[in-house]
């Protein structure tokens, strides 16, 4: 007797079009049909082709002379969710080589429900809401003690130094836009800057996190339980721009003129070069272990603003050398290629993540040229940002979701736990900071994410303290996480892009003109 036909598949098709065996923004009744060389056993094809192990039924109707399988859902699939449709090695004898001995596995995910999870507001409302959600993470959430921002929400009394920095710039925000009261706003800054004063410092530097109830350090890691001299020039950012905002007739505000003033003057930007000193910032010492991190701030990255803050200092201001063969490291982070069409003056191929167009840039203003780089910082980041963008809509990496509606890798929160993605180191993970607080750089792109984090993902991720952290439906995953460093961005380049606030603050201290003075920013 002759033995069994081998019997091959040759095509898959999803709602009328080719598949390639991974596919996201399906419809919730998706139709797929699967081309074979030989007719197909009735009988065998509902025992061998399963959607999600057989938990999900499905109908299977034949044409072609039985040589063609329509498959369809019986009930619509829920949106934004991964399935399996396995067509077992019993029914096809495709090789081993290709597709293993487990059969066939094709993978769908649904799209987005394109009904709105919240009622459609103007575009400006929309911000104003965002700004005002997402200050309640550094007013109503922040360490009660210290009144400094909790490094996330489940991070109890660890208090963080930079993400408090962008925290006090928030509440500027907060109280220029009647958010709350300058009164209560300038109560909780009074706090923040007490605490400062009574923390463990180093050579006038903050360590990276500390305990808000008594100001002793929390490492950060091995040999990290002193100063963070980048994590300290994220705080005097702002700090500075708290104290230009605040008025001499106002008796807490003159006060806190001054005290924000000699926290600034205490910090020894120079003992950060080392002893010989050398031209480049070190980003760590410790009191037990001194510089054993051993990590050079060098660019291009998010710490221009710490040599601009070391160069600008009246009490130890550190030489033009140690910015140009630090940070710049002799012209080295010069790049000059485009990337989909856009030129990157500085930094890695495709830019990196997004935080550094935004960290450094918070209070001081990128519309500035760089005359030793011979590079405008606002071309820089318009650039990194719209690659970001055309990025993820290129989405080379397959990721659902991914799209000019969804878009913006950067650090975050991931499956996996914390990582700083990019598109050169991307795993699917889209997070709300990175696009939101591109608005500035990229208002379309950025507004056009914002309605669709809302309006669409807003059941996942729209929670008491603005966005949450980060989303990768990919993995079926969306954080419950709610970060400082993350959520402070988002309301001050919001503000930033309306009124310019916290950079036209910024730019008005005598001591960040004399250090664009000497760093030849014009």
């Amino acid at each position: 007797m002759p033995g069994p036909k081998n019997i091959s598949l040759l095509s898959v098709s999803l709602d009328g079009r080719p598949f390639s065996y991974s596919y996201s923004g399906t419809s919730i009744t998706p139709q797929i049909v699967l081309g074979f060389s030989e007719p197909i056993d009735h009988t065998s094809a509902q025992n061998s082709i399963l959607l999600n192990n057989g938990v999900v039924p499905v109908t299977i109707s034949f044409t072609h002379h039985d040589s063609s399988l329509v498959i369809q859902p019986v009930n619509p699939l829920n949106y934004l969710t991964g399935y399996s449709l396995l067509v077992s090695p019993q029914l096809t004898s495709v090789t081993k080589k290709t597709f293993g001995t487990s059969g066939i596995t094709i993978k769908l995910m649904t799209g987005v429900n394109p009904v709105p999870k919240f009622p459609v507001i103007s575009d400006t409302a929309l911000v104003t809401l965002v700004q005002q959600q997402t200050l309640k993470y550094f007013y109503d959430f922040a360490e009660p003690v210290s009144g400094m921002a909790r490094e996330r929400n489940s991070s109890g009394n660890t208090v963080t130094t930079g993400g408090s920095g962008f925290g006090v710039m928030a509440l500027i925000v907060g109280m220029n836009r009647g958010f709350i009261s300058r009164t209560n706003g300038l109560a909780q800054a009074k706090k923040m800057v007490t605490y400062l004063e009574t923390a463990d410092r180093f050579h006038g530097a903050w360590p990276h996190w500390s305990d808000g109830t008594t100001g002793k350090t929390i490492p950060f890691g091995p040999n990290d339980n002193g100063a963070d001299i980048v994590e300290t020039s994220f705080m005097i950012h702002g700090l500075l721009c708290l104290r230009q905002y605040l008025t001499p007739a106002d008796t807490v505000g003159n006060n806190l003129i001054n005290r924000i003033t000699q926290l600034y003057q205490g910090i020894d930007w120079n003992w950060f070069r080392k002893t010989p000193a050398e031209n480049v910032l070190y980003w760590n010492w410790s009191p037990t272990a001194g510089f054993a991190v051993n990590v050079p701030v060098r660019g291009y990255n998010e710490t221009l603003i710490t040599y601009l803050l070391a160069a600008g200092s009246t009490t130890h201001s550190i030489p033009v050398e140690v910015y140009q063969q630090g940070w710049a490291q002799n012209k080295n982070i010069i790049n000059g290629n485009s990337y989909f069409g856009h030129v990157l003056p500085l930094g890695d191929p495709y830019g990196g993540p997004l935080f550094f167009t935004q960290y450094s840039f918070l209070g001081f203003d990128p519309h500035i040229t760089d005359t030793y780089l011979n590079v405008n910082y606002w071309t820089q980041n318009v650039n990194q940002s719209l690659i970001n963008h055309d990025y993820c809509v290129k989405n080379p990496g397959n990721y659902a979701l991914y799209s000019d509606s969804c878009w913006g890798v950067t650090a975050s929160d991931n499956p996996w736990g914390y990582g700083a993605q990019s598109p050169t180191n991307d795993n699917g993970t889209i997070s709300p900071t990175a696009a939101i607080s591109s608005m500035p750089y990229t208002p379309a792109q950025s507004m056009k994410a914002i309605r669709f984090f809302y309006y669409q993902l807003g059941d996942r991720l729209w929670g008491q303290y603005g966005f949450y952290d980060a989303i990768n439906i990919t993995q079926g995953w969306t954080a419950t996480s709610t970060l400082a460093i993350d959520q402070g961005p988002i309301v001050v380049m919001l503000e930033n892009y309306r009124t310019g606030l916290l950079w036209k603050l910024f730019k008005t201290a005598p001591e960040v003109q004399a250090a664009k003075t000497k760093l030849g920013f014009n």
